[in-house]
């Protein structure tokens, strides 16, 4: 009875162990984003990332530009995981910005819990 007791103490401490493992994971993270301005109405953005890639099962998998009506400007896709480069930044250009659009959101996106993560918000300087 003591051994059945242990055991699934262990078990426990297991599962509870595997889900603070995931749960550090989290979700992706934008820390920092700048819109650079490459011509009229076209804008590159430099995106910095944050996530606790674990490998090709868990990793920060894209990360999207957003008009503030919610529409989507741009896809940044991520290729691989990034687990010893933390944060990392990636570039994506020939993003059109629409006329009257003063600012974009930032968002990334993971392959396990997909969109939730912080989100940032910049200013499109014309």
């Amino acid at each position: 009875m003591i051994g059945q007791k242990c055991t699934g103490f262990g078990l426990g401490v297991a599962i509870l162990l595997g889900a603070v493992g995931l749960a550090q994971a989290g979700e992706a993270d934008v820390v920092a984003a700048q819109a650079v301005r490459d011509g009229e109405g076209v804008y590159r953005f430099h995106v910095s990332v944050s996530h606790g890639d674990s490998g090709w099962d868990h990793y920060a998998d894209k990360w999207d530009v957003l008009a503030p009506d919610g529409s989507l400007l741009g896809t940044r896709v991520l290729l691989h995981p990034h687990e010893n480069e933390q944060p990392f930044t990636r570039s994506l250009g020939g993003v059109a910005i629409p006329a009257g659009v003063d600012r974009v959101t930032l968002r990334a996106h993971d392959s396990v819990h997909g969109y939730g993560g912080a989100e940032l918000t910049v200013e499109i300087k014309r």
